[in-house]
């Protein structure tokens, strides 16, 4: 009788509990992700990243955890939001533990809680790792602070495309403001962000466009409202990228200034 329920034991200890942990992967640098997040990588038995992830960081997973590319390219879906939370259950009941591996931050416009509140009422554990957010993150590596006295006193973080697809009224509202404007998702919108911020007399403000934000292969456009869509054009910039609208954008110029006078010496 010992030994059958050693045996019974030894089959339980090997049930793992179904869990999902959301997490950040910050922009797009590989280094630019926090030490709890490798960490829950290495723990993982699934992985389920997004196109905006560094392949890189699945070297941190163990050599037998799964790893499925569940992002969008280009509009092409390899799964739709509600197959992606029907994978996790499944994912999660067969194996244990899932990493759903998001770009950024996943609470930021990356629909992490929706995915968590799909999978409380499956039983799943949840947790979250957050990341490092592109809003911020990609101007600050470009010389661009979101805030600085005498320029900015706040910003705003908007997406521009809503559920519906259209442009969020949010944009109008933030272009009233004196604050530091940042766009997500906002390449194709861009025709109507430049409408939305000249007709709030903004045609002379600063913008900078950047694509592939911390990468190798990030590229950027710095105008003003009136000439960013031809230096779009020139500089053949396109999704993914951020847009920031502001005043702080000079300060790239000047962190450009500093670099030359040191090559200099």
């Amino acid at each position: 009788m010992g030994c059958l329920n050693n045996v019974f034991n030894m089959a339980l200890s090997k049930i793992k509990t179904p869990k999902l942990t959301v997490v950040g992967a910050g922009p797009g640098d590989a280094d630019l992700i926090t030490l709890k997040a490798i960490k829950t990588l290495e723990s993982a038995d699934v992985i389920l990243y997004d196109a905006l992830v560094n392949e890189a960081l699945l070297s941190y997973a163990n050599k037998n955890t799964e790893c499925i590319f569940v992002g969008k390219r280009k509009g092409c879906y390899a799964y739709h939001q509600d197959q992606i939370n029907e994978l996790i259950v499944l994912k999660a009941k067969a194996k244990g533990h899932v990493v759903r591996l998001k770009g950024g931050d996943p609470f930021i416009f990356g629909r992490g809680a929706e995915e968590l509140d799909y999978v409380r009422p499956f039983g799943l554990e949840t947790a979250v790792v957050p990341g490092i957010t592109s809003a911020s993150a990609v101007p600050a590596y470009q010389g661009i602070p979101l805030t600085k006295r005498g320029a900015s006193e706040s910003f705003w973080v908007v997406t521009a495309t809503t559920k519906n697809h259209s442009l969020s009224e949010d944009v109008a509202l933030a272009a009233q403001s004196t604050a530091t404007v940042v766009i997500l998702m906002g390449m194709h919108k861009l025709s109507e962000i430049v409408k939305v911020f000249t007709a709030a007399d903004k045609k002379d403000v600063a913008v900078a466009i950047i694509q592939n934000g911390t990468r190798v292969d990030e590229k950027i456009g710095i105008g003003t409202i009136s000439t960013i869509e031809y230096i779009v054009k020139e500089k053949q910039l396109s999704s993914p990228a951020i847009i920031i609208v502001g005043d702080v954008v000079k300060e790239r110029a000047i962190l450009d200034n500093v670099y030359q006078e040191v090559e200099k010496v």
